[in-house]
């Protein structure tokens, strides 16, 4: 499943295509948003914008299609006198004089104004996106100590896309390894140093994932693998995926257990759980 960094770059090479031009031809394949396809003709794109696992594709006349590529969704983007082959459906078809963008698959498509976002039922739920809506370490810190966000365990909290949106699965065991934290801690457990911390690796981890098309590891631990001819599975990350390997920066090796239903990968020695011995010491034990 695509996380936010692969849905931004997603939205980066459509808007490459499409923003800034006039759309020549639209087609919907779903029946209730055929009557549009005309209102969209003429209309330049101003922008694609991404919102968790969302897009949205922005027209000058304040019209956005909303669309969600779901587990099956892609888009394909061809010379306008190119169609796609293969057995996906297409759905939407954006023409542009020299290009033509295709979602496939999805069935996630809808047609709002843009005033009319904060309605819609998907978005409206969501929290910031941190590539798309200019989030600071600063943001972050502030809603960890929120008092929805305060007292839920990290492990879960970062899978909640009320949090932010777009992280994922990978993207929650790489932040807190990097952020030097054990899944059972909650944002009240932290001190200001450590909220700062995790604020500035959220940031960190998930632009360096959109930069390098989904790798997380840290250059100087992947480079000599990539050197030794290994595969991009064993560097792309710096623990997930990579249980009883040692970790890179202290050699211990990787654990996974599962967290909210999904696995996650830890360092036992980088990011130790002292939860317990907190909450022993509080007791006097």
């Amino acid at each position: 499943m695509p996380e936010g960094p692969e849905i931004r770059r997603i939205a980066d090479r459509l808007g490459k295509v499409l923003a800034g031009r006039t759309i020549e031809d639209v087609w919907f394949a779903f029946d209730h948003l055929k009557p549009f396809e005309a209102r969209l003709e003429g209309q330049k794109v101003t922008r694609v914008d991404s919102w968790g696992k969302a897009l949205l594709t922005c027209f000058e006349d304040d019209h956005v299609i909303y669309s969600h590529n779901q587990l099956y969704g892609v888009w394909r983007i061809m010379r306008r006198d190119s169609e796609p082959v293969g057995k996906r459906s297409p759905r939407l078809r954006l023409s542009t004089a020299t290009h033509s963008a295709w979602l496939m698959s999805a069935s996630d498509i809808s047609l709002w104004r843009r005033e009319e976002l904060d309605q819609h039922p998907f978005l409206s739920r969501l929290g910031p996106d941190l590539l798309t809506h200019n989030v600071r370490a600063e943001d972050i810190v502030a809603r960890l100590q929120g008092p929805r966000f305060m007292r839920r365990r990290l492990g879960a909290l970062l899978l909640d896309q009320h949090f932010y949106a777009g992280i994922g699965n990978y993207l929650r065991s790489e932040i807190l390894f990097f952020a030097g934290l054990h899944e059972r801690y909650r944002p009240m457990d932290l001190d200001s140093t450590q909220r700062y911390r995790l604020a500035e690796k959220i940031l960190e981890v998930t632009a360096r994932a959109w930069r390098h098309a989904g790798v997380t590891n840290l250059r100087v631990w992947r480079e000599p693998m990539i050197e030794a001819g290994e595969p991009r599975g064993c560097w792309r990350h710096a623990v997930f995926n990579r249980a009883t390997l040692p970790c890179h920066a202290c050699g211990t090796p990787i654990e996974r257990i599962m967290v909210a239903s999904r696995r996650f990968y830890f360092c036992p020695h980088c990011q130790q759980d002292m939860t317990s011995t907190s909450a022993h010491i509080s007791q006097g034990k």
